[in-house]
């Protein structure tokens, strides 16, 4: 049997969404920059794709700049953030992706403060200590924190976090990677400046995502070249997989709440499934809670014997089922993860942590086979 339990780090594509793409390559291969007929028809899709996106973040076509996805969108929203707004300190946490994290590293060796804000045993961010640091009279401030984080699913609250940098006048940037098409976000409403998201996290392909830009913040270009992407990402679009993504975010959206339903009905039955055989299980950050976490995904640290935990992966594997150790960004690593790095104790730190997440494509004889798979390794 094989069970794919890994899609926070990538989610299969719809049939749907196939079928929209290979129609787009096949009938509408002309450039959306070209100004003869089969242009002026890409560039009619290009848009209609513009606006149907923006009108699930409550924004206007003109504030969504297509990417590569997520990296891309981190790395181009900070770094403008610098280079044309005047920020000079970035607030952040010691929890987010490595596409922040690094960026974060580059930018503080050219002089740009780095503060940290404080987080519980759990990940949570605590807010009273992002105020105090907001609210120190330094320089112009951005604030880069994830929706949702894509290790342990903690949420993010969006509107307090908008609320508090609007009232200290701070720029605002969330990675909503793993939140995009899963919930519903008003940026107006939660006070978002920038906003990043891939379209491969929510059933669409991969190598295309978006950036969120309000539209008062004027940055200045990230690739220059032609005047794609309102001069500001130049390239010729990738048309088909921008249609691809507008048709995995709207089949998303439409079914947003009965797929939540489901997906949380198996995150609900795992979690219950795997207590009974691991009483003593820990679960990471809030990844348990129903309300604290996402809908999507589980990190449990598992008491298993050292002997035994160092061929767990190889073993899930061996019996069909993918998951993940850390998050997919870190596979080709040795390091452990640094979120969980961030969370654990000495002690539970000893035990093989790993990542299951769940999609509408799953069902619970596969959670039921899982856990007959990890019940081995306690027999």
């Amino acid at each position: 049997m094989n069970v794919y339990f890994d899609n926070a780090a990538t989610t299969p594509i719809r049939a749907e969404v196939v079928d929209e793409i290979r129609n787009c390559m096949l009938e509408t291969y002309g450039n959306p920059s070209s100004t003869h007929s089969f242009g002026r028809s890409a560039k009619a899709k290009l848009e209609n794709a513009r606006k149907i996106i923006a009108s699930y973040l409550n924004a206007s076509s003109k504030e969504i700049i297509f990417t590569s996805g997520g990296t891309e969108s981190d790395n181009m929203l900070i770094r403008c953030a610098v280079k044309d707004l005047g920020v000079r300190t970035i607030i952040s946490s010691k929890l987010e992706h490595h596409a922040v994290l690094h960026t974060l590293d580059e930018l503080e060796k050219s002089g740009i403060k780095i503060k940290y804000v404080d987080t519980n045993i759990n990940g949570q961010i605590n807010y009273s200590d992002l105020e105090n640091k907001l609210n120190e009279n330094d320089s112009k401030k951005l604030v880069t924190l994830m929706y949702i984080n894509n290790e342990i699913g903690n949420i993010l609250d969006l509107e307090r976090v908008g609320a508090l940098c609007k009232q200290y006048q701070a720029f605002f940037h969330t990675d909503a990677v793993q939140g995009v098409a899963h919930y519903n976000i008003d940026v107006k409403k939660c006070n978002i400046d920038f906003l990043s998201a891939a379209a491969h996290k929510f059933h669409g392909p991969k190598g295309v995502g978006f950036s969120y830009v309000n539209n008062n913040c004027g940055i200045n270009p990230f690739i220059f070249g032609g005047s794609q992407e309102r001069g500001l990402r130049a390239g010729t679009e990738a048309l088909p997989n921008i249609i691809g993504m507008e048709k995995a975010m709207t089949i998303s959206y439409n079914n947003i709440n009965q797929e939540k339903e489901y997906i949380l009905s198996l995150k609900s039955y795992f979690i219950e499934s795997i207590k009974k055989v691991f009483p003593n299980i820990h679960f990471n950050g809030y990844s348990s809670n129903l309300t604290q976490s996402t809908y999507t995904l589980v990190n449990v640290s598992l008491p298993i014997i050292k002997e035994k935990a160092s061929l767990l992966d190889f073993q899930l594997d061996l019996k069909g089922i993918a998951c993940s150790k850390g998050s997919a960004c870190q596979s080709g690593s040795n390091k452990g993860s640094h979120v969980l790095e961030q969370l654990q104790s000495n002690s539970i730190n000893e035990w093989p942590s790993l990542r299951f997440s769940f999609s509408k494509f799953n069902t619970r004889e596969e959670i039921d086979y899982v856990i007959k798979v990890l019940k081995e390794f306690i027999e």
